[in-house]
């Protein structure tokens, strides 16, 4: 496996609202690629939201994990997403 690319057997974890079309792209190039994730509804769990803020220091979503490395939007980190994810 090419160093740096995810492991599909680690989960992805994703922070989201529902009524985010950042979010639902983020989800949507995930299941393309069969790339396992998990998915926090900041909007149904305040605790998810409390998440982001530790993780970033700010209120965004989507936030995204992949090993360990952190996301704060999908479009605008696409390039680097697709070097972990192609």
């Amino acid at each position: 496996m090419n160093q740096g690319v995810i492991d599909m057997s680690e989960a992805v974890k994703i922070y989201t609202i529902p009524t985010c079309s950042d979010c639902n792209f983020a989800k949507r190039y995930l299941k393309e690629r069969n790339v396992p994730y998990t998915e926090y509804n900041c909007e149904e769990n305040p605790a998810y939201a409390e998440e982001v803020r530790e993780l970033t220091g700010k209120s965004i979503v989507p936030t995204i994990v992949i090993n360990g490395r952190v996301f704060i939007g999908f479009a605008d980190n696409l390039d680097e997403i697709r070097k972990l994810i192609p």
